[in-house]
């Protein structure tokens, strides 16, 4: 792996590195922070170009240290996206050592796993054209819109996105992305591409879920949100789906499960979601999964749903019944407990 420093005139150093520990974050931590911290004094405006299969949030939190506080400010996060690639590197099951991009031995990523994150994250997108035509462009902006609708995007021939403004915490860029607290896509419809929005306050039932998560994955290119189980109500899952590949996990406690003093104790944005998905009856413990794929059948992906939510009789005979439902998620759910 080389490093490369370059100014506007010409290139200034190169430097093979070798991966710390056989870790591109180590790497990232002991290499990266410390020569962006040698050139803060050099250039008003330090780019740090990553390579495609290092997760832009590993630096920005990386950068979230002492050494670097009164130096170096984050003050943008841009991904830039090939036009002829990114709309089936999305829908792309393979891992990133099938296509030669991965960032370590022992890199087990999905390539759209990455590539979702990596466009969810960024605090700006750009487009470049490549090798492909104006319906590449037009494409990879649609599928833009549904995965990020509320970050600008800009062709790499144009004016740049706005990268010096004021300092972004990575708490700050983290909220973007976590299930308790990120933005979720609306419902929307772009010519072949269907965003569809799910959110329902009764619990769901984790035998019917996990029956229908082969074909609510298999329905879409993309899915995330949060959700909680009638087997585990004081827990806030996340959901996260991309190319056919899901996974869940345990994301922490609803607020609602937890004692009012704790409101003070997590975060601005953490309190704020909170607040937006708050009902008298259940707290914030929400139903909130979106999908988006090209011709989704919203009906059909809501009634699949609303099929896997307890039943009115179900829903009265309370959490102790619930307890006795067959839970098929506590064999990854609680071996993350273990862990």
């Amino acid at each position: 792996m080389e490093r490369v420093v370059r100014d506007a005139d010409r290139i200034r150093d190169r430097t093979d590195v070798r991966l710390a520990h056989g870790c591109v974050t180590c790497t990232v931590r002991e290499d990266l922070v410390p020569e962006l911290v040698r050139q803060a004094g050099a250039a008003p405006l330090l780019i740090a170009d990553l390579w495609d299969s290092v997760e832009p949030r590993s630096v920005a939190e990386a950068l979230d240290c002492e050494e670097a506080h009164d130096l170096l400010r984050v003050t943008a996060v841009l991904t830039a996206l090939d036009a002829e690639h990114m709309p089936v590197d999305i829908a792309r099951a393979d891992r990133l050592v099938e296509v030669g991009r991965q960032a370590a031995q022992g890199d087990q990523r999905y390539l759209a796993e990455v590539l979702a994150r990596q466009i969810e994250y960024a605090t700006g997108l750009m487009v470049h054209r490549g090798d492909g035509d104006e319906g590449d462009v037009e494409l990879t902006r649609a599928v833009l819109g549904h995965l990020a609708p509320l970050t600008p995007v800009t062709p790499v021939d144009g004016p740049l996105p706005e990268v010096t403004g004021p300092a972004l915490r990575a708490d700050e860029l983290a909220a973007r992305v976590d299930p308790a607290t990120a933005q979720l896509p609306c419902d929307a419809v772009t010519d072949e591409i269907t965003t569809v929005v799910w959110h329902r306050l009764r619990p769901l039932h984790p035998d019917r879920l996990f029956e229908a998560v082969d074909e609510l994955v298999t329905e879409s290119v993309r899915s995330r949100g949060r959700f909680w189980l009638a087997t585990r109500p004081q827990r806030l899952l996340a959901w996260d789906a991309v190319a056919g590949v899901v996974s869940v996990e345990d994301a922490g406690p609803w607020l609602a499960a937890l004692p009012d003093a704790a409101w003070e104790l997590v975060s601005p944005a953490r309190r704020m979601a909170a607040s937006l998905d708050w009902a008298p009856t259940v707290g914030d413990r929400v139903q909130h999964l979106v999908f988006t794929g090209p011709e989704l059948d919203r009906e059909r992906i809501h009634a699949l749903l609303d099929s896997c939510l307890l039943t009115p009789e179900e829903s009265v005979a309370g959490p102790d019944a619930w307890a006795a439902f067959d839970d098929p998620f506590a064999a990854v759910l609680d071996l993350e407990e273990i862990a």
